[in-house]
């Protein structure tokens, strides 16, 4: 038997939640679908389904059998697609998502110059500040900052960054420069609308995780404003390393309270696990590794 058509043929009856709708899906009669089901159960020596005369369900032999076909078969899919992506140029309509701030800095600029590279091709970013569901909003693939919960996608890491407390070095003078985290409740902090505006975290300490209480004259409802506040001197700021980078590079601004940072979170470009990746997708995500700044492992 074809155990590539067999494992396809699973993962859709999978997928469509019975032997009826795959069928249909995949442009069969349902006997050839139950025979093959059928088949390849006898071959693996295992049930697949749990089958009534409503509904089928997957046994838990099913449930971890699948996520290998899925690996497998999306495998195949991904050699067949780096083989086609050679031969021609990427072309139709890519679609993108990253967060606000970090895709106007980095992630704006790649697409711009990939599209100017590539003129066959439409690209459309979204810059959104919440996590996207990249296939119920029909998009090809998105940047993450933090851990990644979604198994469906496949991450290949961009680097790290870091959430760090800063001020001005004039503003440290002549406030002090804090040497714990709870020693910014004598300071005033900036903050951002939509966070907590009492609290700030996480530090830790000693392997401990905590928060501390904050307050402050100034909030923004936007990053940039906040960064800018803190930069003119108004007080302390928390943000992503990425944020204050080059004020920091350019000694404007100074971080504060390192000893007592989280681990750094990763930067990821994301896309559907079990998808043909189309030629310009593919394009795209080994362009942009190359070409989005790479942050270091420590996030510094």
């Amino acid at each position: 038997m074809d155990k590539f058509k067999a494992m396809q043929i699973f993962v859709r009856i999978a997928d469509a939640g019975s032997l009826t709708g795959a069928a249909r899906e995949l442009g069969s009669s349902l006997p050839a679908v139950v025979r093959s089901l059928a088949a390849y159960e006898a071959q693996l020596g295992a049930r697949l389904f749990h089958r009534t005369t409503r509904r089928i369900t997957l046994t838990e032999e099913g449930r971890q059998h699948l996520e290998r076909c899925r690996q497998l078969l999306a495998g195949l899919d991904e050699a067949e697609a780096a083989l086609r992506a050679e031969t021609s140029a990427p072309t139709g309509h890519l679609q993108i998502t990253a967060p606000v701030l970090f895709g106007q800095m980095h992630v704006a600029p790649v697409v711009t110059r990939f599209v100017q590279r590539h003129p066959g091709l439409r690209c459309t970013t979204l810059l959104l500040d919440r996590v996207v569901n990249l296939l119920e909003e029909g998009l090809d693939l998105g940047i993450r900052i933090g851990n990644l919960e979604d198994s469906s996608l496949v991450a290949q890491n961009l680097g790290h960054i870091r959430r760090v407390v800063v001020g001005t070095p004039a503003y440290l003078r002549r406030h002090g420069t804090p040497r714990h985290p709870r020693e910014l409740a004598r300071h005033n902090c900036v903050r951002i609308v939509g966070a907590s505006r009492t609290t700030w975290g996480n530090f830790q300490e000693g392997g401990r995780v905590f928060q501390v209480a904050v307050t402050g004259n100034l909030e923004f409802n936007h990053v940039w404003p906040t960064v800018q506040a803190c930069a003119e001197g108004a007080g302390l700021g928390m943000f992503f390393s990425y944020q204050v980078e080059q004020l920091v590079r350019e000694r404007k601004l100074r971080v504060v309270l390192e000893d007592f940072e989280l681990p750094p979170r990763p930067i990821s470009i994301v896309y559907p696990h079990a998808r043909l990746l189309p030629a310009r997708t593919r394009a795209f995500i080994d362009f942009a590794r190359q070409e989005i700044l790479q942050f270091r492992a420590d996030g510094r």
